[in-house]
C-alpha cells in the first residue's frame, strides 16, 4: 500500500466489516504472539466477532525473558477470552538435531499449526485469525526465507491442520500496521514494538536448538535490548553462532560460545541498514555479556545491510 494514501481508519472499518461477513456465527481462535501484527490482528477480530474469539498465546519456550507473561497481561487487558499453552517440549523435541535455517523454520511452522489446530478443535473454532503482514508473504514468494506464518500463499492448504485463515493485515507493510494499532489506541509498548521473529530465538541460533542455547541467548537478548534502548533502531538483538572461540576467563583459557550483536533501521523490512552504534555502547554490551554469561568468550558486532544480509541470521 503506499503510506501517502493510507487511511488506518477507513482500513479498520473495512477490515472489522469483511472479517465479520466471513466468520458471522461462527468460532474462531486468534493466535496471538504479543506483537504489534498479531495483537492488532487479534483486536480487529475481537471488534468484528466479539466474544465468539479466543485470542491463544502458544509458549514455545522460544520467547524472551518475561514474554509469557507480558503477553497473559496484555490480553487481560484486550479483554474477552484468552489462553496460554505450554508447548515447550513439542518445540524442542520437533527442532531436535536440525541445523539447517530452512529445516528448522518449516518445523516450526509445522507444530505451530499441529498446536492451533488442537487448539481449534478443542474450541469447536472453525477460524484462525493471525496477523500475517505483507512483507512475511514477499520474502516466502520469493524464496528469501520462509515466514512461518505463511501458508495458502505457497500451495499449503490450512484445511490441512484444521482451520480456514483470516489475515486481517496481509496487504499491509509495518509502517501501516503501526498505523492502524495507534488509531485503534493500543498502547506505545505494542504499537511502537521491536519486531520479533516468529520461531522466536530458533532462528537466532545458528546450528541445532538446545534448551540450553536459548538459555543463553536469551540473557544476551535482554542485555542488548538494555543497551540499545536509547538508539532509534528497527531491531536489536543478538546471535548465538555454531562456532566457538578461545578466551581468558578469570586467569584461565576457556573455549566459549561466540555472540554477535546486531543492530539495524528499516522501515518495512524489505531493506534494513545497519546503524552506527557509539562504540561506549557497544563496549557496555560485550562487557556485560562477556562477564554476566560464564559461557560466552566473545562478542561481536554485524555490519552488513539488508542486502545483501537478511535482517535475521537464520
Amino acid at each position: 500500500m503506499n503510506d501517502d494514501m493510507f487511511d488506518p481508519k477507513e482500513f479498520i472499518r473495512k477490515s472489522i466489516q469483511e472479517t465479520r461477513m466471513r466468520v458471522r456465527e461462527e468460532k474462531a481462535i486468534a493466535a496471538c504472539s504479543g506483537g504489534v501484527d498479531s495483537v492488532t490482528a487479534t483486536l480487529l477480530a475481537r471488534m468484528a466477532v466479539g466474544d465468539n474469539l479466543s485470542a491463544v498465546f502458544i509458549d514455545d519456550g522460544l520467547r524472551r525473558e518475561g514474554e509469557p507473561e507480558f503477553v497473559a497481561e496484555l490480553l487481560k487487558r484486550i479483554g474477552g477470552r484468552y489462553r496460554c499453552v505450554d508447548a515447550r517440549n513439542s518445540f524442542y523435541e520437533g527442532l531436535r538435531n536440525k541445523k539447517d535455517a530452512e529445516e528448522k523454520r518449516k518445523a516450526f511452522r509445522e507444530i505451530f499449526y499441529r498446536k492451533l489446530g488442537q487448539i481449534a478443535r478443542e474450541d469447536g473454532a472453525i477460524y484462525l485469525v493471525q496477523g500475517t503482514i505483507a512483507a512475511d508473504i514477499a520474502e516466502t514468494v520469493s524464496g528469501v526465507k520462509t515466514q512461518h506464518n505463511v501458508l495458502e500463499q505457497i500451495g499449503i492448504d490450512p484445511k490441512e491442520y484444521g482451520f480456514e485463515l483470516v489475515e486481517p493485515l496481509r496487504d499491509l507493510y509495518k509502517p501501516e500496521v503501526r498505523a492502524v494499532a495507534r488509531e485503534l489506541a493500543l498502547p506505545e509498548e505494542v504499537s511502537g514494538r521491536m519486531p520479533f521473529p516468529g520461531p522466536g530465538l530458533s532462528v537466532r541460533v545458528l546450528g541445532e536448538v538446545t534448551p540450553q542455547k536459548i538459555e543463553v541467548l536469551r540473557k544476551a537478548t535482554r542485555i542488548v535490548e538494555e543497551e540499545t534502548k536509547s538508539l532509534r533502531s528497527f531491531q536489536s538483538f543478538a546471535a548465538l553462532m555454531s562456532d566457538r572461540a578461545t578466551a581468558i576467563k578469570n586467569g584461565e583459557r576457556v573455549y566459549g560460545e561466540m555472540i554477535t550483536v546486531r543492530v539495524v533501521e528499516s522501515e518495512d523490512a524489505i531493506t534494513a541498514s545497519v546503524v552506527e552504534v557509539p562504540y561506549r555502547i557497544l563496549f557496555k554490551i560485550s562487557q556485560r555479556i562477556t562477564g554476566e554469561i560464564p559461557t560466552v568468550a566473545r562478542c561481536l558486532f554485524d555490519i552488513t545491510h539488508k542486502p545483501p544480509g537478511t535482517i535475521e541470521f537464520e
